[in-house]
C-alpha cells in the first residue's frame, strides 16, 4: 500500500487499485496563508493522547497581551486577562481525579524517558492507570507505585523487555511494592498477561556485556531449542537468557565471565550456573 498526499488517496502499489480516497491530511502545513500566522503552521494543535490528563483537548488562553488588531492591551484589560488565565488553569483541574491524572502522567513521562520505552507503551500504561483510577484502586495507595505497576504491565503486554528491577530503579519504589500493585491490577482488572519471551532479553544483555553478534545468534538458537524441549517453562526469562548467552560464549570461545553477564542481566551468578547446567544437560551440549 502507498499513499499519495497530493491526491489524498491510498492505493495498491501493484495493481493501482484505490483503497481509500479523500483522506484528511493531519501533518503541519508547509506554508502559511497570512502574515499573522507566518510562524504557525499547525492545523489542529497537538494530537490527542490518553497520556495527557485532558487527552490534549483542552483550550488555553494565550499569554500575549495584544488584541485582534495587534495593538497592546490597556493596563486594566491586562489584569483582567491575567485573572481569566488563572481561572482557566484552575478550571482544568478542579476535580481530584483531574489533579491525580495531571500528577500521574507527569510522572509517567519521566519514567518513560528513563526506561526508553515507545509511545505505544506509554499510551498503554496511561490506559491501565485510568482504568485503575475508575475502579478506585489508587485510593489509599501511592500514585507513583500504581503508575509504576501500570507501566510494568504495559511493558509485559507489549512484549518490551523491562524487568521489575528496571522499573523500581527508575521510579524509586521498592520492587516488592510494585510487584504487589501489579498483582492487584492483574487480579482486579482481569488482565491476561503474555509470557515473556526470553529471546527478547538477549540483545539487551549482550549489548551491556559487549558480546559479539555471532554469539548472540548462537544464544538465540539455544533458546529456541530450549523452548522446543520445554526446558524454559517456569524459568525467569532474564536468567535463562543470561545462561544461554554464557553457553554460547563457551561454545564460541568468547572470553566473557559469569560475573560480567550476571551484572549485565541483573541476576546472580548462582542463577546463571544453575540454568547453565540445566541447558547443557537438557540439550546435550
Amino acid at each position: 500500500m502507498r499513499s499519495d498526499s497530493s491526491r489524498g488517496e491510498v492505493y495498491c502499489s501493484k495493481c493501482g487499485f484505490v483503497v481509500h480516497e479523500k483522506t484528511v491530511e493531519t501533518a503541519p502545513e508547509w506554508r502559511s496563508f497570512s502574515n499573522e500566522e507566518k510562524d504557525e503552521r499547525s492545523r489542529t494543535g497537538l494530537p490527542t493522547s490518553i497520556a495527557m490528563h485532558d487527552m490534549g483537548l483542552a483550550t488555553t488562553i494565550g499569554g500575549e497581551n495584544r488584541d485582534a488588531a495587534g495593538k497592546s492591551l490597556s493596563g486594566s484589560m491586562k489584569s483582567s486577562m491575567e485573572r481569566m488565565r488563572t481561572w482557566d488553569r484552575r478550571s482544568q483541574v478542579h476535580e481530584s481525579a483531574d489533579r491525580n491524572l495531571r500528577q500521574a502522567f507527569s510522572e509517567l513521562r519521566r519514567l518513560s524517558e528513563k526506561l526508553a520505552v515507545s509511545e505505544a507503551v506509554t499510551e498503554k500504561a496511561a490506559y491501565i492507570y485510568r482504568k485503575a483510577l475508575e475502579r478506585s484502586l489508587v485510593r489509599g495507595r501511592s500514585i507513583t507505585m500504581i503508575l509504576a505497576a501500570s507501566l510494568y504491565a504495559a511493558c509485559r503486554d507489549r512484549d518490551v523487555p523491562r524487568t521489575l528491577k528496571d522499573v523500581a530503579a527508575a521510579s524509586n519504589v521498592k520492587k516488592k511494592d510494585i510487584a504487589r500493585s501489579y498483582r492487584l491490577l492483574v487480579k482486579e482488572m482481569d488482565m491476561k498477561m503474555p509470557v515473556v519471551n526470553p529471546a527478547r532479553c538477549v540483545t539487551k544483555i549482550a549489548s551491556k556485556a559487549k558480546v559479539s553478534e555471532k554469539t548472540q545468534r548462537r544464544a538465540l538458537q539455544i533458546l529456541l531449542k530450549a523452548e522446543e524441549a520445554r526446558v524454559s517453562a517456569g524459568k525467569d526469562p532474564m536468567g535463562l537468557s543470561a545462561s544461554a548467552i554464557y553457553v554460547a560464549c563457551t561454545l564460541e570461545g568468547e572470553n566473557i565471565t559469569q560475573r560480567d553477564i550476571a551484572e549485565a542481566a541483573g541476576v546472580t551468578e548462582v542463577t546463571i550456573r544453575n540454568r547453565y547446567k540445566g541447558l547443557r544437560s537438557a540439550l546435550g551440549i
